[in-house]
């Protein structure tokens, strides 16, 4: 029987456990376990007892520390070293961003304080006496650099940065990475970082991660890193390099390069586009390009975490953790159940229940021609075998006086 406490725990694990319906908010996860006799059976409620309210569930994982939260995710992880579904030798990398739980209309200044909106004193201070609404407007619009990460901040969500989404559009946000295994697709390592940092400055924190995980959970150590060309640069790969691990990083198109003093860089760089042109890269990178998007796919946009409703990047990273464990739980379910949500079992057990109706509609259509042919032909037979009726000649009377 699990404590109360584990019982919580289990709880922040069910809306990624149970990913059939995308869940974002927190406020609905008790409703889903309490609706639903799988998800209760998970945590350990029965069907008599109540579910905790969703500020228990929020109060609770602010409460356990974010190593907490790691090692749940790590102890999933040994879970499926111990069935042989992830080796850890070769990562993967890849970053998305996540829109963060502030508006931008709300940013203020950080060095005095003010609003976004107040750019009165910006404008007087360029000539405009009295300015109108269209003149702040059109004062705003030609002002460069207006939304800075080094000038702007939000009061409440120190951690989001100003940057643009994948759809193009601008918004305080997060940049969340992953490191997948690729032999099996399982995640390594989710961090969470400034969503203004480049990948060439994430590319050197997330592997790192990665190896201390690997050695905690008692793998093999990380031998091969496979990103796309956003995290090409003579940095990462010198620093890669000498760890001993082999690069397979893509290779953006640039000028002629001066290896003059840089020796160690020049080594680094040539080996990787060795390996580049190899038979080697194409699957590695077929196979980053699949696991990472499939990663991206079931945390953000099936389990609902594209937009957090989260503040702090520590809460964020706890989120983000017990997701990424129970992503490799479903692993874990599909390898040895076929399916990966409880869903997706009762599917499977529905699907099961229709194979004997299944596998009897072309016997049941043969079965009713045979019977309607042997009937055709017992009627034939039996019509063909029986003798005909008697047909007696006509006798006449002769010693009848009349003659008839």
């Amino acid at each position: 029987m699990c404590s109360h406490g584990q019982r919580l725990h289990l709880l922040n694990m069910v809306p990624p456990a149970a990913a059939a319906t995308p869940i974002a908010a927190v406020r609905p996860h008790p409703w889903r376990v309490a609706d639903s006799l799988s998800l209760r059976q998970f945590p350990g409620y029965g069907i008599d007892q109540a579910t905790p309210d969703h500020s228990t569930v929020s109060r609770t994982r602010r409460l356990f520390w974010l190593s907490t939260h790691r090692s749940v995710f790590r102890w999933v992880l040994g879970v499926l070293k111990a069935h042989g579904l992830v080796t850890g030798k070769t990562i993967a990398i890849d970053a998305t961003t996540l829109e963060a739980n502030a508006a931008l209309r709300t940013i203020v200044r950080r060095d005095t304080g003010e609003t976004y909106e107040d750019i009165t004193r910006l404008a007087q201070a360029a000539g405009i006496a009295e300015p109108t609404r269209e003149e702040l407007a059109r004062f705003d619009r030609k002002r460069k650099k207006k939304g800075s990460n080094t000038e702007w901040t939000h009061p409440h969500d120190p951690d989001a940065r100003i940057t643009r989404m994948k759809d193009g559009r601008t918004h305080l946000a997060h940049k969340s990475e992953h490191a997948v295994d690729v032999s099996s697709g399982a995640l390594l390592e989710v961090v969470l970082h400034p969503a203004d940092a480049g990948d060439t400055t994430t590319g050197l924190a997330t592997p790192a991660a990665a190896q201390k995980t690997t050695a905690a959970v008692g793998l093999a150590p990380v031998t091969e890193l496979i990103a796309d060309k956003g995290y090409h640069s003579a940095a990462v790969l010198e620093t890669v390099a000498a760890e001993g691990i082999r690069t397979y990083i893509s290779e953006p198109k640039r000028g002629r390069r001066h290896w003059q003093g840089k020796g160690s860089i020049q080594q680094a760089v040539y080996a990787n586009r060795r390996r580049l042109g190899g038979p080697r890269n194409r699957g590695l990178q077929a196979k980053r390009a699949e696991l990472c998007e499939r990663s991206n796919a079931h945390l953000y946009e099936t389990g609902g975490m594209r937009r957090v409703y989260l503040r702090g990047r520590d809460n964020i990273q706890k989120r983000l953790l017990v997701q990424a464990a129970a992503f490799n739980l479903a692993l874990l379910m599909r390898s040895r159940h076929g399916v990966g949500t409880p869903h997706g079992l009762q599917g499977l057990a529905d699907a099961l229940g229709l194979v004997p109706v299944r596998l009897w509609r072309p016997f049941g259509s043969l079965y009713r021609t045979l019977v309607a042919r042997f009937r055709l032909v017992w009627t034939t037979f039996t019509r063909s075998a029986s003798p005909s009726p008697l047909t007696l000649p006509r006798l006449h009377n002769a010693t009848s006086a009349t003659g008839c």
